[in-house]
């Protein structure tokens, strides 16, 4: 079975900046999405297991970056000019096929706990 395990949320302003970690294991493709009370899942961002693909929900395009360390079996989502509206619970989720980087939750085969990310205006 394999284990994600998210850190680094939190309490932000608005305008700040936070990075979520996911701690993984194997070949896949990462995934971010995030849930917001009384709402559906949904996509945030993605990369391939090399690391030469990325792809983002508009809403957070310029604002967020996914990367990955490989050698430290870490993926990353750095968040700068958080909105109000970013506040949700954090997932990450791997795919067990690494080349493609699929937008919706059901593509994913494992996911993490998640990690709350709270920003206030």
């Amino acid at each position: 079975q394999v284990q994600l395990v998210e850190s680094g949320g939190g309490l932000v302003q608005a305008g700040g900046s936070l990075r979520l970690s996911c701690a993984t294991s194997g070949r896949y493709t990462m995934g971010w999405f995030r849930q917001a009370p009384g709402k559906e899942r949904r996509f945030v961002a993605a990369i391939t297991w090399i690391g030469d693909s990325t792809n983002y929900a508009d809403s957070v395009k310029g604002r967020f970056t996914i990367s990955r360390d490989n050698a430290k079996n870490t993926v990353y989502l750095q968040m700068n000019s958080l909105k109000p509206e970013d506040t949700a619970v954090y997932f990450c989720a791997a795919r067990r096929i690494p080349i493609t980087i699929p937008t919706t939750a059901g593509n994913y085969d494992y996911w993490g706990q998640g990690t709350q990310v709270t920003v206030s205006s």
